[in-house]
């Protein structure tokens, strides 16, 4: 009987149920990649549109808060439209607003269209994950979002070394035009391969025969929610957090629209989103845990290039380079993954994945000042060997138990879940970094007292050198002081980035148990 459901529920329509899997991996990727790959061309952008670097990071944020506000009510409307519709129209709008994003003329445009490319992709991962969820049964989803996950871990991998190298060679535009031609040929293949179940169909049509009921108020207090932690995380940092006015406000408007949600959409007959699931104990702690994996994929992936090109002086190409062997590692390990996932519950696997990646974070507080490139590609290969090992079986732990109508609002909260957590992540960290770097520094320059025969000595020492180089002894003493303070600066921003390595590992560390939370049974257990 069960079998008879989830295929009534296929979106395979008879074909290759993998099929299906590559066809909604095109998108993902595509999607995915636009995530990352704008951050490594900000700098490019703000100087071709006459823009600061404070007013281009707008960019990024924006697309953030578009997302976070149409993710967690896309299960809803493509319950109401229909998913392959809903989908199809979630791949067309971000392909038309990426085309429109690189031929805007100005930064004003650019945000707008970027808006519009957020709203798009937003839908798309949760509707994928829902098509996934019913395509494939129990014992073959973790083989299914092994190959999913290729796509979703792999894109912010790749996607610096792509933007990096387009930015450098060609111009930022290109970081949107490259969209195009795979949103053009997802929805060929989407329209060709996937098909709506007539299960859905009915569904649709019997949730419609009563007239459309729609939670305005859950939407509003959702966008509101989600959309202001977005901004103040985002923006927090720049804007010295609760000592700013803009930022302190978007705070508490977040914080009341959350605590006036939760009861009104628990209870709601017919909810925009199904808070209900998050006080489930399997489905709440897959959304905890997915929420760290968030925070550590999305901050890392930020953090990198960023320590790569303002420490170490990389390029936006080289900075991708040394992410790519991670890539790799990734590429080998997600079919592994996926086949221990159908025979080891995923409770297990997510502990060791989480024990790995806590040991990678720990490795990489061993930076140094001269740490070579293959340091950071082994660093990043580290921690890329644990989340294949995280990702899949979350994943596929999340809708265990859950009955069918209930896949497309579980893959738009563990969408949310891994948002969040990589806004959360990356907020946090630059906040670190900014804080501790100044700690730091203020250490430091206490060891520069004139007293100091240590000070001295390098002082004597670098004005020798530029004397050498053809300064007078008076500019000679100047640039060697600069030349020291810069050197301070510099160990005061790399001693602020292991601090960050060090809580993330610890943090990590602290999370593992929280797996023992997750009941599940092993995919064979529950097929039989």
């Amino acid at each position: 009987m069960a079998g008879a459901q989830s295929e009534s529920r296929s979106a395979a329509g008879g074909r290759n149920p993998w099929l299906i899997a590559i066809v909604v991996s095109i998108a993902t990727f595509m999607l995915v990649l636009d995530t990352s790959i704008a951050n490594v061309a900000l700098r490019n952008i703000a100087g071709s549109l006459a823009a600061g670097m404070d007013e281009s990071t707008w960019v990024i944020t924006t697309y953030l808060v578009a997302n976070s506000v149409i993710i967690p009510v896309s299960g809803w409307l493509a319950s109401v439209i229909g998913r392959k519709r809903y989908y199809m129209l979630c791949v067309a709008t971000f392909t038309i607003a990426s085309l429109l994003c690189g031929l805007a003329p100005n930064l004003e445009m650019l945000i707008v269209f970027r808006i519009l490319q957020g709203f798009g992709g937003g839908g798309m991962a949760p509707s994928e994950q829902s098509i996934l969820a019913d395509t494939f049964p129990p014992e073959k989803r973790s083989q299914a979002f092994a190959l999913y996950g290729i796509a979703v871990i792999v894109a912010p991998t790749v996607g610096p070394t792509i933007g990096g190298w387009l930015t450098d060679h060609f111009s930022w535009h290109w970081i949107f035009f490259i969209n195009v031609p795979f949103g053009i040929m997802s929805l060929a293949l989407v329209q060709w391969l996937v098909v709506e179940p007539d299960v859905l169909e009915r569904e649709r049509l019997e949730r419609l025969k009563g007239g459309l009921r729609i939670d305005w108020v859950g939407f509003i207090l959702v966008a509101t929610a989600l959309g202001c932690l977005e901004i103040f995380l985002d923006e927090g940092q720049r804007n010295d957090w609760f000592a700013s006015a803009f930022i302190t406000t978007f705070a508490v408007i977040s914080a009341i629209s959350f605590l006036l949600l939760i009861p009104w959409e628990f209870n709601h007959r017919d909810p925009i989103v199904d808070i209900r699931l998050l006080f489930s104990r399997q489905f709440g702690t897959s959304f905890l845990v997915m929420m760290a994996v968030g925070a550590v994929l999305f901050s890392t992936t930020q953090l990198m290039p960023q320590l790569q090109q303002t420490a170490f002086d990389y390029t936006a190409t080289l900075s991708g380079l040394s992410m790519m062997p991670g890539g790799i590692a990734m590429l080998i390990l997600m079919p592994i993954s996926g086949f221990a996932g159908s025979i080891i519950q995923p409770k297990y696997l997510i502990m060791a994945g989480m024990s790995v990646v806590a040991i990678a974070l720990w490795h990489m507080t061993a930076l140094t000042p001269d740490a070579s490139f293959r340091f950071f590609a082994f660093a990043r290969v580290f921690l890329m060997i644990g989340l294949p090992f995280l990702f899949i079986p979350i994943s596929t732990a999340a809708y265990v138990g859950l009955a069918p109508q209930q896949t497309n609002q579980a893959s738009a909260l563990i969408n949310v879940a891994r948002n969040i957590g990589g806004s959360i992540g990356v907020s946090l960290s630059n906040t670190v970094i900014a804080q501790n770097a100044q700690l730091h520094q203020a250490h430091l320059v206490g060891h520069t007292a004139q007293s100091s025969p240590a000070y001295q000595q390098v002082l004597r020492q670098a004005t020798e050198h530029f004397v050498a180089q053809g300064s007078p002894m008076v500019e000679a003493k100047q640039q060697a002081i600069g030349w020291i303070g810069q050197l301070i600066a510099r160990q005061a921003s790399l001693l602020a980035y292991v601090d960050v390595f060090r809580y993330c590992a610890v943090a990590t560390a602290i999370l593992v148990p929280l797996a023992l939370l997750l009941r599940s049974p092993t995919p064979k257990a529950e097929k039989r």
